[in-house]
Order: C-alpha cells, then structure tokens, then sequence
C-alpha cells in the first residue's frame, strides 16, 4: 500500500517541483542565483496577497508565530490599545503576542465554532479608541473562517490598523490586501503556500510602515525588528547581495517555485478550487451524519473541515483512518479538543486526495464501530466535485 496522504491543517503535501528544490545543493545566500530567486519570490508574494506595489514583502526563517510576533513587536508599543477578534486558540494567542509588548488588549470573543460579524466588531470599536485590530482569517483550532473585507472596513473607519493572521488561510481564501485595506497580512509556509515548514512571511502597508517608522520607543523584539529586516529585503528585490542572518536557502528557492506555481493558476482559480474541495469535503461529512465545529456553513473554512465525532466515537479512530490512507488530526481548541478532529485540504490538495480522505474517514469509522452505509460520503463528495 503506498503511504498515507497528509490531510492534516499543515504540514501538507507539496508538489514534486517544489521538494525538488529542497533537495538541490544549498548555494550562498549572496550566490547571483539566489540573490534573483529571492529577489522575484519577493515580489510574487505581494502578488499572491493582492497587495500594491507600494506594499512590502518579508520573508523570515522561522514560523508562523515568528511572523505574527514581527507583526506585533513592530507595530505596538507599550501603552497602546489593541482589539483582538478572537475566534479560537491563535486568536488568543496573538493577544498574548500583544500583551507581551506592553499593549492593552480587549478581546471580543466568539463562542467555539461562531464568528464575529462587522456589526460587532463596529460595536465594539464605539466603546474605545484602538490603535491596532487583529483578526484570525482562519482560526486553525475551529475552522471559523471571518469576514475580512467587512471587519477591516469597520476597523479602518474607526481609526485602527489591522493586522490579519492568514496562517491557515493565504492563498486558499479570497484575500485582496490592497484592496480591502489589510495593513499587515502574515502566514506560514507549511499551509496554503505549499512549501515545508520554515518560514514566516508577511506583506506590510504603507500605513504600517509609516506608524513603525514613527515609533516612539525601541522594537521589543531584536530578531523581529523591521529595521534590521527592510535593508535586506529591499536589497534582494533589487537583486542585490545583502545580510542580516542567515536565509532559510533551500526553502526559499522552494518557496519561489510555490509561489510561481500559485500564480500561474491564477488567484480566482485557487480561490474557486479551494471552495469546491471542501464543499467536497463537507458533503461527504454531512452525509456521515456528522455535525462540525463551525456553527454555520457561511463561517466554515475552505482550508479545512472540522467533524464532531459521533457518539461513542473519540480521537482512537483516526489510527483507523490513517490505516485506511489518510493521516488527519485531532482537536485543538482546549474547550472542545476532544469533540471532534480536522481535515486539511489545501494547496496542492487535488479531488483524489480529498477523495481519499473523505473514504478513509468513512471507513475509519465503520471499523471504530459507528454505522454508516459504504460509499454513501464518497458518492456525496463525488456528486460536489463533479
């Protein structure tokens, strides 16, 4: 049997060009090649996010945590009032980002599996001055996908940046940051951007940088602070030798093979297919007769799905599921973690691998003792992807 596919929400599956690269010899990362490689995944990266010319590209070696503290650590300053839309566990832990570097933070927080509406949040805003909002795109702990377009224009209006954590989201779900007015959008490269763990990454506006550039106190963060990192960046993109600490070399060149990749399918494309697999996906579970995290269709991620368990059915299962050809994971949010687990499909998720995974679920379960008729999920995801 060939090895089980990773379904989990990241690390994914990444394309045979892009592990490639990983297995090239590592050149210097003053190397004319990679000086150009850098330089264009720097700007293709603007480009994923719909950001401006005028909007600027970081790429650090580290996490997805690394980029939403350089996000922070940059733009608040101690004594500074920030909100945080909270919609599960990465929700909260920016607010803990946030409170590291002295900021004042009000969370308005949905219940696990809801959201919170612009309404809301405009409501919110009306109670306090705020210098910096943050939302999760896509809260990984709870597949809780948040109206980007509707609560940055309510946060803008009233005054505020935003930062938004599109860790689980970017290029999966629609994200116009020039457009929706998105001051800093951050992600990680084991998700949506189809390259191995290693990376954080993050596009910044003219505005965030302008209030950076105007800081009244020192960054908190020494390996975070922008100053250090715009001279770099600026250097790569134009194609110029340039140090600060050390690339992450061999992911970087993996990263500008992705992030080519991503663009020749065009962004209205990758949004629309990442709609249509977990459309796929979500029918294929309603037709188990399991329920999942999010309370409505309307705020469910195209990232991943997050089941409940039936009755009489825990985390044990998915042993049986990997051994039937998909590894997925369990729960996360600590309120609910053992109510339910997640499937990922993203990237360069394909309808077989979403297939696969909908048909390892429905077999898992079968032998964990949950009834449910054989190949009904899989006729019902089939009927969604066509």
């Amino acid at each position: 049997m060939s090895r089980p596919r990773l379904m989990i929400p990241g690390p994914i599956e990444f394309t045979d060009e892009v592990m490639a690269e990983m297995a090239r010899p590592t050149p210097s990362h003053v190397d004319p090649g990679f000086i150009d490689i850098f330089g264009q995944a720097l700007e293709d990266l603007r480009n994923v996010f719909l950001a401006g010319p005028d909007y600027q590209p970081f790429i650090l070696a580290g996490s997805g945590t690394l980029a939403m503290d350089s996000a922070v650590a940059n733009l608040i300053e101690p004594g500074h009032r920030a909100l945080v839309v909270d919609t599960g566990y990465f929700s909260q832990r920016m607010a803990d980002i946030v409170q590291r570097y002295g900021g004042e933070v009000t969370l308005l927080s949905a219940p696990p599996g809801e959201t919170i509406t612009p309404e809301q949040l405009r409501a919110a805003l009306t109670q306090k001055t705020y210098e910096l909002v943050t939302i999760t795109h896509v809260d990984t702990s709870t597949g809780v996908l948040t109206d980007i377009q509707g609560l940055t224009a309510m946060a803008k209006h009233a005054g505020a940046l935003v930062i938004v954590d599109g860790v689980c989201a970017a290029a999966a779900e629609e994200l116009r940051q020039a457009a929706w007015g998105v001051d800093v959008y951050l992600t990680a490269s084991q998700k949506a951007l189809g390259t191995p763990p290693g990376l954080g990454l993050l596009v910044a506006s003219p505005q965030a940088m302008d209030r950076w550039r105007n800081r009244t106190t020192p960054v908190g963060s020494y390996y975070s602070d922008w100053g250090y990192w715009l001279p770099i960046m600026k250097a790569y993109e134009a194609r110029q030798a340039s140090y600060f600490a050390t690339p992450a070399v061999n992911l970087v060149m993996a990263l500008a093979v992705s992030l080519r990749q991503i663009l020749d399918e065009g962004m209205d494309n990758v949004f629309a297919r990442h709609v249509r697999l977990s459309n796929g996906v979500k029918a294929g579970i309603a037709a188990m007769g399991l329920d999942q995290v999010p309370t409505d269709l309307a705020h469910a991620a195209h990232t991943l799905t997050c089941p409940r368990y039936p009755e009489g059915i825990d985390a044990g299962f998915l042993k049986y599921v990997r051994e039937e050809g998909a590894i997925l994971a369990g729960g996360l949010h600590p309120a609910i973690k053992a109510e339910y687990f997640r499937i990922g499909h993203m990237g360069a998720a394909s309808r077989s691998d979403v297939l696969t995974a909908v048909a390892a679920v429905e077999a898992g379960l079968r032998r964990a003792g949950y009834a449910v008729e054989p190949g009904l999920a899989l006729a019902a995801a089939q009927a969604e992807l066509g």
